[in-house]
């Protein structure tokens, strides 16, 4: 088959994307991925066919530190509305391009257009998410306040956090993807109670989600069209070298603590910093600093603390004491797959969604949400992680676990068989 991959957002969002292309491409399929031009080297380095976005996140988030969004359902919706609405067009007609050859269409959770391409075009489609967006009764939903413990009916309030928040944002980017769908395309505009039906665990339109059935267990409540994969890792070390200084402060001590906040944009770096410093420096404990696109700087960084470039998480993660960072689905799935324990600083959206599942599954302590971020909270969540033997041991046996799954080559298979038994 010929199939189309649609993916934007950060590398996090892309990269498991380009292990699921491999993976496809290894079972005999031509796989191209639609995804940003800043991304074209990463996907071409696989090997994969690339088509591209010209629309750079780093644009996207340059004027709004995610971070101050948090959890907060109506501002997130209405920061992608703000942001993604003057692009929808663009986003639209590039989609419309690259899929002109594609038998079968992969959608991930921020591909705006690719499901009315493939309804103008009959092009057959199936979603492929990194987190939970089907309503469940029986955990809360990846976007959205934490309710207290106290509220009754907790399955309804689970269910419809997720249902309330998908519909709002179906609702606030409706008229600009009419507008699409009428002018770009030359279909039917769509109604707001359309997606109230689509939204559903009974939808006819599969869905594979890339992450662990051990992390996320598959709710009693989803049906045949759910199905979870495993997550699908990408061997990112194929042509990494360490730099010396690095391999030299790995010999120098005990294992370090690791600190990144992979894409997010801060607008208080120094801030950030120094409460890192200070936290390692409550601890006793070494620290590697990863810049990021949150611009971390090498001034004023004791001799215990190394500032890194990019470094492939999967290479450098097994060799930390713990791991802090802000819970992105990708880096999370990395992290827990190292064996070490995670402490997450949640800033935006599913973040929060992962810190919990880290907290419950004994892996880490609970999440630090970033704008209460201090240094002694953090001080206090790095000596949990590196101390308490009950923590390190849950990470040591997930972390195994997962090493133990093969989330592509299952995923490969669920894709393969929805089309053979015709359920796209």
């Amino acid at each position: 088959m010929k199939i189309i991959i649609n993916t934007f957002g950060t590398r996090g969002d892309v990269q498991p994307y380009i292990a699921l292309a491999r993976g496809l491409g290894q079972a005999g399929h031509s796989v191209r991925i639609l995804t940003h031009q800043i991304f074209e080297h990463f996907v071409r380095d696989y090997d994969l066919d690339f088509y591209p976005l010209d629309l750079d996140p780093r644009e996207v988030m340059v004027n709004q530190a995610l971070s101050e969004l948090g959890n907060n359902t109506i501002r997130i919706t209405g920061w992608m509305k703000e942001n993604f609405k003057p692009v929808l067009r663009e986003i639209f007609e590039i989609t419309q391009t690259a899929s002109q050859d594609a038998e079968l269409m992969l959608n991930s959770g921020l591909s705006f257009a690719g499901w009315h391409i493939s309804e103008k075009m009959g092009i057959p489609s199936l979603a492929a998410f990194l987190w939970p967006m089907t309503p469940s009764r029986h955990f809360l939903g990846a976007v959205g306040k934490t309710p207290p413990k106290w509220l009754p009916f907790r399955g309804l309030v689970n269910y419809y956090t997720t249902k309330l928040f998908n519909q709002l944002f179906y609702n606030l980017m409706l008229p600009s993807v009419n507008e699409c769908r009428v002018e770009v395309l030359g279909i039917r505009p769509m109604k707001a109670c359309e997606y109230w039906v689509l939204d559903s665990p009974q939808n006819p339109t599969p869905i594979i989600y890339g992450y662990s059935s051990i992390v996320v267990p598959k709710p009693s409540d989803w049906s045949n069209n759910q199905q979870i994969s495993g997550y699908w890792f990408l061997n990112t070390t194929k042509w990494y070298t360490p730099e010396k200084k690095l391999l030299e402060f790995l010999e120098k001590g005990e294992p370090p603590v690791y600190i990144g906040f992979g894409s997010l944009v801060e607008h208080n770096q120094a801030q950030i910093q120094q409460i890192v410093i200070d936290a390692l420096r409550k601890n006793n404990r070494r620290g590697i600093l990863q810049s990021g696109w949150s611009g971390f700087g090498s001034q004023n960084l004791p001799d215990s603390v190394l500032l890194i470039d990019a470094t492939p998480h999967d290479w450098l993660f097994p060799r930390m004491a713990a791991v802090v960072h802000h819970g992105g689905a990708g880096t999370t799935a990395t992290g827990l797959r190292a064996g070490v324990p995670n402490v997450i600083v949640p800033a935006f959206g599913d973040q929060f969604f992962w810190g919990r599942r880290v907290q419950e599954l004994g892996v880490g302590p609970g999440p630090i949400p970033r704008k209460k971020l201090t240094a002694d909270k953090l001080a206090y969540a790095i000596h949990q992680a590196v101390t308490e033997k009950i923590i390190r041991d849950n990470a040591h046996r997930i972390g195994r676990q997962i090493r133990g799954e093969n989330g592509v080559e299952n995923a490969v298979e669920m894709i393969e068989g929805f089309v053979r038994d015709g359920h796209l």
